[in-house]
């Protein structure tokens, strides 16, 4: 088993609070983490229908008639459990009783703040980080990693990519988006999921997307809604200051996972991936999620901004996670540096007093070095740097 960045985090979560919880999407490995971290605790699953229909039944006897230490998997398809787990913790006054994991986010926080409120510790776990990736597939390259992506089953059983995620589409669409959105034609929803992967690494655009996938705007954000809160998308918001700078104020849309975002483009091989139009959206978008993986992984609360003005001046990253050095960071899917690459860094840099150590370059090169104005960086040497 390949061992997790976050397990200690879990584990330090669980020393400060009564009930710990650990989102993330289906299949990242979250049953796998939980019961390897706290080995001695009682497992249950409320994906099976028996223990489901249990909890249902009888929320009080299910706590209950269970060990203090619990964990319990899939908790958002009983929502009556949560009252009860606040009731037992409060009375036994002790960390490290409860230990909750689900794929449905947008449930599970619901009910996590009507009735846990101040009682729990919030764990995210994401597919592989590329250095995760490394360990089980020690000869992976940052390209190969672009199209497997991260979802543990993949390197445990070298399941082919585009058999791996044409299962996990449909049951995610059939169990999470059927039955929370109640939406009835599930081929639409597919179509959409498309189009945000032809969209990615672009300013958000509801009336396009929901133009081109012949639905209502409002659709088009409920939808979107539901693609970031289980953990399939996310938006990288724009950098914005008083400072004069009239500066763009819409979100990028991006993937967690570009091994899904390679597949909903049709991208299989490495042969696709290297002629594909879209290899620059992608090798961005990985930079981008792999940067946001790294600082949580890391137990850091990410502050990820990308820089345009409407002088058309643009940076792709900006990372401000550690406030005493903040990093600009320039991404090129090319495998030859030029100077102007450094050019807007240069100019933002300036603007914002980020020094030039701190101007960062990163290309599809065997390996980094340092250029006029920036420092460039092979994407594996990015992805396997420590914050």
């Amino acid at each position: 088993m390949v061992p997790r960045l976050l397990g200690e985090r879990i584990a330090q979560m669980a020393r400060w609070f009564p009930v710990v919880s650990v989102t993330g999407p289906r299949q990242s490995g979250k049953s796998t983490i939980v019961k390897s971290v706290f080995p001695d605790y009682q497992y249950v699953n409320l994906e099976n229908p028996q223990t489901r229909k249990e909890a249902l039944d009888d929320p009080v006897g299910f706590i209950n008639n269970r060990n203090e230490h619990l964990i319990i998997d899939e908790v958002q398809y009983a929502p009556d459990l949560f009252s009860m787990i606040q009731v037992a913790s409060d009375e036994r006054s002790s960390t490290g009783q409860y230990v909750l994991s689900g794929s449905q986010n947008f449930r599970l926080l619901k009910n996590i703040t009507q009735s846990l409120a101040g009682r729990v510790g919030l764990v995210e776990l994401l597919p592989f980080s590329f250095q995760e990736a490394r360990i089980a597939q020690t000869n992976l390259s940052a390209d190969d990693f672009m199209i497997s992506g991260g979802y543990p089953r993949l390197f445990e059983t070298h399941m082919p990519t585009d058999v791996f995620f044409s299962n996990y589409v449909s049951t995610y669409v059939e169990r999470d988006v059927a039955d929370y959105l109640d939406v009835r034609n599930l081929t639409s929803f597919q179509k959409f999921l498309r189009l945000c992967a032809l969209n990615s690494g672009n300013l958000m655009n509801y009336a396009k997307l929901a133009k081109d996938a012949d639905i209502n705007a409002q659709t088009a954000k409920t939808w979107l809604s539901m693609l970031n809160s289980s953990y399939i998308t996310f938006q990288l918001a724009p950098y914005f200051s008083n400072e004069g700078k009239r500066l763009i104020k819409t979100p990028k849309m991006y993937f967690h996972d570009t091994g899904l975002l390679c597949y909903l483009l049709g991208i299989t091989n490495r042969q696709q991936l290297l002629f594909s139009p879209h290899l620059g959206a992608i090798f961005e978008n990985l930079i981008v999620a792999e940067t946001l993986k790294n600082h949580i992984d890391n137990g850091e609360e990410p502050k990820l901004f990308f820089y345009r003005d409407d002088s058309k001046i643009e940076v792709d990253l900006l990372d401000f996670t550690n406030a005493s050095a903040p990093m600009l960071i320039e991404i090129k899917s090319g495998q030859t540096y030029k100077d102007n690459f450094a050019r807007h860094l240069s100019t933002v840099g300036e603007f914002l007093g980020i020094p030039e150590q701190q101007r960062h370059v990163v290309l599809r090169i065997e390996q980094g070095f340092q250029a006029k104005g920036a420092v460039a960086h092979s994407a594996a040497e990015w992805l396997l740097r420590q914050t």
